[in-house]
Formats: structure tokens, C-alpha cells, sequence
């Protein structure tokens, strides 16, 4: 939304690393291939790719990306939530929020409306694969029970 009203309508796949995005009258499909993720739009090839970014560092959370030819930097913020902040030649150009289950996108308009959307996609996508992982490695507390 941008002053109340919608510029843009994302919907993410529930069990995978998909989505369709109507931004204006463009539809994209955004996904996960060859580890790495990739946008484009809805009318173009499969292989097509306008928007990407590849994981550059698992340990540090960094990602190289490129939105239709512009290089952009993405790095977490906190190893202890899942933020990122989003560079394009050393200068900040979005940051992401988490506030439980939505991570909202912070941006100011150097990046157009569909490069946030797609980066917005990305954050949702590496937020429910954090939650996952915690989730995974939480043991289960028995209480009660036969002994």
C-alpha cells in the first residue's frame, strides 16, 4: 500500500519458493531456480530472468543482486533476526522489519515498485526458511508422561 492505497498485490506460494505479483498491469512470477532467486515477467519464457539474487555468503546472510541490471547489495542487519538492508552503490536504499510473522520493506523510490515487491517476495521467502530452521532445531518439552 502507498498512502492507503494498493499498488501492488503479492501472492506467495504456501509450500514453495514461488509467487505472482500484479504490480500496475504487469504480472511477474517470482522463484526459486538453480539456487537463486529469479523474476520476470508472467508473459515471458521460463528461463527469462529480469530480477535475481544469489546467496554470496550463508554464514554472513549476504546476497548479490541484480535488478534489471542494477547491482544491489542485500545484508542482514542482526544475526538474530531475519533484516537485511539493501544497498545500490554503497547507498541504502530499503531495509526490511520484522514484526513477527510480516517482515515489512522500508524503501525510498530509487527502486521501482516491482524490484520492491520482488525484494519484499525474497524477505517473506528467507523469513518462513529462518522460522523453519529454529523451529527444527527447538526441542519439544515432554511434561508429564510415564516415567
Amino acid at each position: 500500500m502507498r498512502d492507503g492505497a494498493v499498488v501492488a498485490v503479492l501472492r506467495a506460494a504456501s509450500w514453495r519458493q514461488a509467487a505472482t505479483a500484479v504490480v500496475g498491469d504487469r504480472e511477474w512470477r517470482f522463484g526459486r531456480r538453480a539456487g537463486e532467486f529469479v523474476g520476470r515477467w508472467a508473459t515471458e519464457p521460463e528461463d527469462a530472468v529480469r530480477l535475481r539474487a544469489l546467496r554470496t555468503s550463508f554464514w554472513k546472510n549476504t546476497w548479490a543482486a541484480e535488478l534489471e541490471g542494477r547491482p544491489v547489495e542485500i545484508a542482514a542487519v542482526s544475526m538474530w533476526q531475519s533484516t537485511h538492508r539493501i544497498l545500490s552503490g554503497g547507498r541504502q536504499v530499503a531495509e526490511s522489519g520484522s514484526t513477527g510473522g510480516w517482515s515489512p520493506l522500508s524503501a525510498d523510490d530509487s527502486p521501482p515498485l516491482h524490484q520492491q515487491v520482488f525484494l519484499r517476495w525474497m524477505e517473506l521467502v528467507l523469513h518462513r526458511r529462518d522460522t523453519a530452521a529454529i523451529d527444527a532445531a527447538t526441542p519439544v518439552a515432554v511434561i508429564g508422561g510415564n516415567s
